[in-house]
C-alpha cells in the first residue's frame, strides 16, 4: 500500500514556473514507478511524465518535452515535477500515481495508487 500527497500547485502567469511535489509513504514506496498525470475540464486524463524507481529513462508527453522535468529523491520518498515556460493549455488538475515495478507505462489504468490532485492554473 502506498499513499501519495501532492503539493505545489497554484496560479501562475504564462511563462512562469511551478514545482510540484509528490510525497509517498508506505512500505517500499521508493520501489514504485511514479507518474504525473493531468486532467483539464472536459478532457481525458493524460500522462505528463513518468520515472521509474531506478531513475532510468524518464518519459515525457510531447507537449511538455523541454519544459518539464521529472525527478525523484528516494531518500525522501518524493517525486518532483519542475514545470517551466508554462502555457495556458497546461492548466489542469495534476495528480501523481504509483505502480509497482520499473515499467514506465503511460496508461492511467496501470497505476494502482493515486494522490488527491493539485490544481495548476496558468493565466494568459
Amino acid at each position: 500500500q502506498v499513499q501519495l500527497v501532492e503539493s505545489g500547485g497554484g496560479l501562475v502567469q504564462a511563462g512562469g514556473s511551478l514545482r510540484l511535489s509528490c510525497a509517498a509513504s508506505g512500505r517500499t514506496a521508493s520501489a514504485y514507478t511514479i507518474g504525473w498525470f493531468r486532467q483539464a475540464p472536459g478532457k481525458e486524463r493524460e500522462i505528463v511524465a513518468v520515472i521509474s524507481w531506478t531513475h532510468s529513462s524518464p518519459r515525457y508527453a510531447d507537449s511538455v518535452k523541454g519544459r518539464f522535468t521529472i525527478s525523484r529523491d528516494n531518500a525522501k520518498n518524493t517525486v518532483y515535477l519542475q514545470m517551466n515556460s508554462l502555457k495556458p493549455e497546461d492548466t489542469a488538475v495534476y495528480s501523481c500515481a504509483a505502480r509497482s515495478g520499473s515499467g514506465t507505462s503511460s496508461d492511467p489504468g496501470d497505476y494502482a495508487y493515486w494522490g488527491q490532485g493539485t490544481q495548476v492554473t496558468v493565466s494568459s
